[in-house]
Formats: structure tokens, sequence, C-alpha cells
């Protein structure tokens, strides 16, 4: 049975911020969908194409113009009869768009053949130049070889897989995979940074990333941990756990503040700051202290539409005053 397979990859800048929202979007088309993280994922369309009138190709398309429209963001899409052509169809573009290797066995093999048996999930670069150590150093001449020379250079079963990948069979399904269970952003600063006002900046930037991609995909983090990076390469790690599971972007940039400044850095010369959310909960089945101050609830209607804005016109649409302009999420 014929399958329809997409491998979509986020490029360019806050790719991997946008991953929540490249399986939303995903998961409007299909619910078969398969998570790979920090900026990818997989996605088995074939019950989708007669609901939407069209085929995979243009299924395709209609995702990359929503993720443009409704992220801002754009993709690399391969489309495939099984998950290992579709994605060796998205790396194989050097530019945003739809990459089709038809379901045909000539197609196929025209597709494969002149490229590195590395290019092929799975074979890795030992196994490659121990393959290119006896000539075979495409994927063509690979599926080429007799199955008795394959087994006598790389053994019995590493073989049989090898062979099947260089004909481009691969059955693995898409599966659907549990939500992430930690979350992560990092800053690199363009020079040795002293200033501890410019990190706390950093952190809130961070901080205000990672809320905004655990209220898009319904979590909540039960720790936060930092991480800071020094000009001589050495590292601090230091954690927390939060006094209630939270999303809320005050409440996490105050954590890491707290870690931050418990450091007594002062004249520490930082080149990096990361956060990364931990223990990550599903925020409706977490409870939350309510709060009798009325700014706090204002605070959380202003965080709600600014999530709304972003989604609407991209993650740079609304957020604190105070944010760096460039983010690195991973």
């Amino acid at each position: 049975m014929s399958r329809h397979i997409l491998y979509a990859r986020l490029i360019g800048e806050g790719a991997a911020a946008g991953h929540p929202a490249l399986l939303r979007l995903l998961h409007d088309i299909t619910p078969v969908v398969g998570a790979v993280p920090p900026d990818a994922a997989f996605a088995d369309v074939g019950g989708a194409l007669r609901y939407f009138g069209c085929d995979a190709a243009r299924l395709a398309g209609l995702l990359r113009v929503r993720a443009l429209a409704l992220r801002g963001t754009d993709c690399v899409i391969g489309v495939a009869p099984n998950p290992l052509l579709a994605r060796m169809a998205a790396d194989g573009r050097d530019a945003p768009g739809v990459s089709e290797v038809p379901d045909d066995p000539e197609a196929v093999a025209g597709f494969l053949a002149a490229l590195p048996p590395a290019a092929l999930h799975g074979v890795g670069e030992a196994t490659a130049r121990t393959l290119a150590s006896y000539g075979l150093d495409t994927v063509g001449r690979v599926a080429a070889a007799p199955p008795a020379t394959l087994q006598r250079i790389l053994g019995a079963a590493r073989a049989r897989r090898v062979r099947a990948l260089a004909h481009g069979t691969d059955p693995t399904p898409v599966v659907p995979a549990a939500p992430p269970r930690t979350a992560s952003a990092e800053h690199h600063f363009g020079h040795d940074e002293l200033d501890a006002g410019q990190r706390r900046r950093a952190l809130l930037t961070l901080a205000d990333d990672l809320g905004h991609r655990l209220r898009g995909t319904g979590q909540a983090a039960r720790t936060l941990t930092l991480t800071v990076r020094y000009a001589d390469r050495s590292t601090t790690v230091r954690s927390r756990t939060l006094a209630e599971p939270t999303a809320h972007t005050p409440a996490l940039a105050g954590a890491a503040y707290a870690l931050h400044d418990a450091l007594g850095l002062q004249r520490a010369r930082v080149r990096a700051v990361a956060l990364r959310a931990e223990d990550l909960a599903d925020a409706a089945h977490t409870t939350r202290q309510l709060s009798l101050d009325p700014a706090d609830e204002r605070r959380r209607r202003a965080e709600a539409a600014a999530d709304r804005a972003r989604r609407r016109f991209g993650r740079r649409a609304a957020g604190p005053a105070a944010n760096l302009r460039r983010p690195d999420a991973a």
C-alpha cells in the first residue's frame, strides 16, 4: 500500500522556537505527526488527501503557505512514499520550497543513484568509508552490488539494512510522539559580556521565548535550569524548582534572575546564557494559586493578547519592551 509522507523543516531565524507551531499546523492536516526536534517533523497525510481534495505535493505547498502567513516562518518540505525519501528530498534543497520523490521505482533509483552512501539516514560515516574502500561510493553502486558482496563487507544484518536503504525502502511508520519533556533557549553574546544588566535582558528574552512556546503547547515547567558559558569555555549550571508549574513569563524570568544573581558573577566574562524548562507538565492538569493582585491578572491577559498577536503576525509582533532583538532558540 502506497504511503504519502511529508518531512517539513523550518528554516531561518527562530526555526527551533517555531517548532511547536509547525506541529500544530501539521496536526490541522493529520493526526499522524512525528516530531523531529529541534525544527522538523514527519506527517503521514495519506488519510487527508481525499478530505483536502489534492495530492501530497499540493498539500505540502498549502502547509508552506500557512506557515508563512500564520507564523512568519518558511520551510522546506520533502514529499515521498516513505520517511527516508521524504527527509532526503528536503535535505537536498538549498532553498525553501517543496521537493517530491514520486512513488515509482525508476524515479526513486534516479533520485538516489548519484548520492553518496552517507546521504542515507541510517548509514554512518564509518560504514560509508568502508563501502567507499571497496569502490561502492554512490548509492547506485551499493544498490547494484550483489547481496553476498555487501554481506562480506558489512555483515549480514547491516548489509540487509544498507541494501534496503540503497533501494529507497523504509517501512518505518510515522509514530505520533509524546510532548517533549524539556524546552530550551540560548543567547550568544557578540563579545565577552561584563554588564549584568545586559545579561538580565538576555534572560528576559529567553524566558519570554520559553513561556510563549510552553503556552503554545499547553505545557508548564516545574523546574528551570540556567547555564552560563564563559570566555574560557567553562560553564556554570544551576537549577531551581519552581513554586508551582508555570509558563508565565514573569515567573520564569524571576526565577532566571534569582539563579543569575545568586552566582555573584560581577565582572565575569560571559559568552552565552541558556535557560532550560524541565519536568514539563500538561498545563490543563496543574494547579495555580489564585492571586488577589489585580496587576497579576492584567499581566496574564496582556500575555495572552501578545501570544495571539505572535501567532498571527510572527514572533516579534509583541513581547516585553526589554527584549533583546535577536534571541537564539534551540
